[in-house]
């Protein structure tokens, strides 16, 4: 699957049960040196167009679909683990594609089997349930079935923690996938189809095609042989999928962008509080959808918030990604760390106050400092805008009401924190607040178990816990008529 080319490894494809080389290959670069590390295939459109045919073969025949739960299930067990086998290899993979810390990594790819496991416990548990049609000559059952070939497209902050999110419940239910990795990220996924592979699950169940968005995620996406389309990325980017999908109507499961509001009230655990916001936004150096990059913090600890949060920013230990004193990597792209300096520029046009940080660091300029920006108006690009990148606004409140108005003050709804020791509170702002994650006390933590996903422009659809199923299955209605007797043929039965 795999060759060295002057210190380089060559991917390849997995299409229908077999590895494809490229015509074209394109260079990974690692964010932290600036060089190439792997050469990736770039896919052709007939590449894609077979892809998706194994995909559909391989659904239509039964092998995957029609295979008992229980052997899904078995099969899953395996991938999971075979993942926690090579969770080192893929951990260290993904760091030199994005740049994300490898303590972080490794704990990341290490949690993905109880991911596997608990979809795995699911697959046999598929039921539909009897109707009761009114009629005392039919009988009415509904069937839940997989919906057929899912396109999985990814973003390259968290290639195999979000291709999970996806790919676990999808091959629980019985569907086949296509997957394409970011351009950015693509050598983990690449990497994990020989898992796959390793794991028995039949050939033309899992395949994968890289290379760009423009390209290969157009193909993908407009091809009228897949039935579902799962993409987490950009807002911009989700809603050209969503209308490109619409074209042979298959229907879309959207996790985009976010502005989300991390909220601090004066009766909380300062510390706690302080070490919640670092978190929520300079773990992995902000680029993460969840990111809580604007801080909403009531006067009464206004001060003493900024000043704690401020010190331990400045502390912040910019680094190799691999080392383990390392506490925040590079930015994973030029294009990215372009796009968060200039939104911190835009910043200083607007008049806020650059507290700390602010500029971009390191021997090519990889990094980009952890940055905190004060008395920024709310009427700003930089408030509303997602930055994704370390770059933290604070702005004062005074009440509730407030806090609960500033936070849904965006046009996203994926995430926000509350902080708290008033549980009242917290719970009237569990409620009070749009968004599709609520964090009391806490922030930035997932589990297979609960739900995932956005409101307004945050997306649509939702993955990880039982929910995650149903995005895969499609209800079938089924009447059977009990008596034999004829009926008016031009009357509604």
């Amino acid at each position: 699957m795999t060759e060295q080319v002057r210190d380089r490894k060559t991917y390849a494809m997995r299409i229908g049960g077999e590895w494809r080389p490229a015509i074209r290959q394109f260079d990974s670069i690692d964010p932290f040196t600036g060089q190439p590390w792997a050469s990736v295939p770039e896919a052709t459109e007939a590449d894609v167009d077979d892809a998706v045919a194994a995909a559909r073969v391989a659904f239509d025949d039964g092998r995957w679909s029609r295979l008992p739960g229980a052997e899904r299930g078995e099969a899953l067990r395996r991938l999971a683990d075979l993942i926690l086998e090579s969770a080192d290899e893929l951990a260290l993979s993904e760091v030199r594609d994005n740049g994300k810390l490898l303590r972080e990594m490794r704990d990341q790819v290490r949690s993905l089997p109880a991911h596997y496991r608990y979809f795995a416990g699911l697959a046999d548990k598929i039921d539909g349930r009897v109707v009761d049609t009114g009629r005392d000559n039919y009988f009415g059952m509904v069937l839940r079935e997989p919906i057929g070939v899912v396109a999985a497209i990814l973003p390259w902050n968290s290639p195999l923690l979000l291709l999970t999110f996806k790919l676990a419940p999808a091959l629980a239910a019985g569907c086949t996938v296509v997957v394409k990795p970011s351009e950015q990220a693509p050598v983990s996924i690449l990497k994990f189809a020989e898992l796959v592979d390793k794991a028995g699950i039949p050939a033309g169940v899992f395949n994968t095609v890289a290379g760009s968005g423009k390209d290969v995620g157009q193909w993908l996406v407009s091809n009228p042989g897949i039935d579902k389309v799962s993409f987490t990325g950009s807002g911009v980017t989700g809603a050209a999928i969503a209308a490109q999908a619409a074209t042979h109507l298959a229907p879309t499961a959207l996790e985009l962008g976010a502005k989300s509001a991390n909220i601090v009230f004066d009766d909380c655990e300062v510390d706690a509080a302080v070490n919640g916001l670092l978190a929520g936004i300079f773990a992995a150096a902000g680029q993460s959808c969840i990111a809580g990059s604007r801080a909403l913090v009531q006067r009464g600890v206004a001060d003493e918030v900024t000043a704690k949060l401020t010190e331990r920013t400045r502390k912040i230990r910019l680094g190799d990604p691999r080392l383990t004193e390392t506490e925040m990597g590079p930015i994973a792209f030029p294009a990215q760390r372009d796009k968060v300096a200039s939104f911190v520029e835009q910043a200083r046009v607007d008049g806020a106050t650059v507290v700390t940080g602010g500029r971009t660091t390191g021997e090519i300029e990889q990094f980009y400092e952890p940055t905190i920006l004060s008395n920024l108006p709310t009427t700003s690009r930089v408030w509303r805008e997602e930055i994704f990148g370390p770059v933290l606004a604070v702005t004062v409140f005074d009440t509730e009401e407030d806090a609960v108005a500033l936070a849904n003050a965006t046009d996203y709804g994926l995430a926000a924190g509350v902080w708290t020791t008033d549980v009242r509170r917290a719970l009237r702002l569990a409620r009070r607040l749009v968004a599709g994650t609520i964090w009391i006390n806490a922030y930035r933590t997932l589990n297979y178990a609960m739900p995932f996903g956005g409101l307004k422009r945050s997306g649509y659809g939702r993955e990880n816990g039982v929910e995650a199923m149903h995005e895969y299955l499609t209800d079938k209605a089924v009447w059977i008529e009990l008596t034999g007797a004829t009926r008016d043929p031009f009357t509604i039965g």
